[in-house]
């Protein structure tokens, strides 16, 4: 995780920090932050158990910006290797910004299509796994619109929130699975595609339940000792420590 370029390698790597509990994010002219994992389930359950760690804007943003701060995210799968079957995940975070009325095309940043990047990435340069577009031969990306369902994230948010923040734009995508007349499918059609088991955990749940309760199913949340928060890079099999996120 970080702001620079992800590394992506055929073989996950250990984190080589630690993972702080405050990730503060400018406002305006910055690349955005990324968090890598091997899997999409990887990345929630990740997210889920830092209960500890939020992402904000930092005092210079809180300076400069006088009213709420949202959060943008774009959702990249890049395939490890040409040869390789397998695709890691890479969220992509930065503070919304709004669309001057005299940029060029400013209507594309406005209609949801979640083929487009937010204008706040244009504000940088663009990632490199994020350059050839949203259907590449070795990434694709999604950039998640806001609906009635799942609105940009207010900031500050704690992992845990941003976590069922996911789960609802999958939920809300998969709901849309039979509308062609937007893009709004692709995210469950990606996560499908490269990681078919993932949808088990959810589809585990009954469709009363809500969707913290779906997402606990997803990551297995459970009772045992939380264990070392760099751990939690890797795939784990013990359960989760139940926080004010697993209530």
């Amino acid at each position: 995780m970080g702001f620079g370029i992800p590394t992506i390698a055929p073989t996950p790597k250990p984190f080589p920090g630690v993972i702080p509990n405050v990730i503060a994010l400018p406002y305006g002219r910055c690349p955005p932050f990324h968090i890598k994992a091997p899997s999409w389930r990887t990345l929630l359950k990740l997210m889920a158990r830092l209960s500890g760690t939020r992402m904000e804007p930092t005092m210079e943003a809180m300076a400069v910006v006088k009213t709420e701060m949202r959060l943008r995210v774009v959702v990249s799968f890049v395939k490890v290797h040409h040869s390789s079957l397998d695709w890691d995940t890479v969220l992509y975070m930065s503070i919304d910004h709004p669309i001057p009325p005299n940029a060029p095309a400013n209507w594309r940043y406005k209609n949801g299509d979640t083929s487009t990047l937010p204008w706040s990435y244009s504000l940088s340069q663009i990632p490199p796994f994020l350059r050839d577009g949203a259907d590449a031969a070795l990434s694709k990306f999604y950039t998640i619109p806001c609906t009635a369902d799942t609105p940009f994230p207010t900031l500050p948010i704690s992992f845990p929130n941003l976590a069922t923040y996911l789960a609802s734009a999958l939920e809300h995508s998969r709901d849309a699975m039979h509308d062609s007349s937007s893009g709004v499918r692709r995210l469950a059609k990606l996560v499908d595609q490269f990681y078919p088991s993932d949808r088990a955990g959810l589809d585990d749940a009954p469709e009363r339940a809500g969707m913290r309760q779906r997402l606990k199913n997803l990551v297995g949340i459970g009772s045992r000792p939380q264990r070392d928060r760099n751990a939690e890079m890797f795939e784990l099999v013990t359960p989760f420590v139940p926080d004010e996120y697993g209530r």
